[in-house]
């Protein structure tokens, strides 16, 4: 679903079989998310973020103590955004949003449960030092966040943002994961790995030859 002014993708999965789920990027919007959660009577069990901007995370903390969640990453790198999502919604006019500290960093490589699913975490920098992926290998779909989007990808001028890194990233932590891979960014509709690699202007195949 979409939240905050900034149209974020936030995620609600859950485990078909045992209904734990969990929520992927709570920017705000908390309304929204506790309905879906409810209409689907799905058990939430964390909240997990990809990184610290305000979109991405800005209503973690209020969501975490309403349904009493812990929060999971991202890589402690983006502790200074997290501790800093306040000041950015003064600066952008995001109500409501608070500033959070995990209950679990993550590192990548992790694997985090839910239900009987298990999501792979991989860290992917570049769009912040801290930005982590969370892959389900059984539906070979990856929660990407601000890193790839169909046709484009994140931004790298933002603090200890870097386009290198972040290209790396792309090419050594996504392309293997296989072109039939499908994945949500954190903005903007679904693609798969294949599409990209043949053309997407920055990390496509033959962009990075040139």
């Amino acid at each position: 679903m979409k939240v905050t002014p900034f149209q974020q993708n936030c995620s609600v999965i859950w485990c078909s079989e045992t209904l734990e789920g969990a929520v992927i990027d709570p920017g705000g919007d908390l309304e929204k998310i506790i309905a879906l959660v409810k209409h689907h009577k799905i058990i939430v069990s964390k909240v997990l973020l990809t990184h610290g901007h305000l979109d991405h995370a800005g209503g973690a903390n209020e969501l975490s103590l309403q349904l009493k969640l812990p929060i999971i990453g991202p890589h402690p790198e983006d502790e200074f955004w997290l501790s800093g999502i306040e000041k950015q919604a003064e600066n952008y006019g995001f109500p409501g949003a608070k500033n959070c500290q995990p209950d679990q960093w993550l590192n990548g490589e992790e694997v985090i449960k839910v239900g009987k699913e298990e999501l792979k975490v991989l860290h992917c920098p570049g769009h912040t030092p801290g930005h982590l992926v969370f892959y389900h290998q059984l539906s070979k779909l990856v929660f990407v966040g601000d890193v790839l989007f169909k046709g484009s990808i994140g931004r790298t001028d933002f603090p200890k943002g870097d386009l290198d890194t972040l290209i790396n990233s792309i090419t050594q932590k996504l392309w293997p994961l296989g072109g039939d891979t499908r994945f949500v960014p954190g903005h903007g509709p679904m693609s798969d790995f294949k599409s990209e690699r043949a053309s997407n202007p920055f990390v496509s195949d033959s962009a990075l030859r040139e």
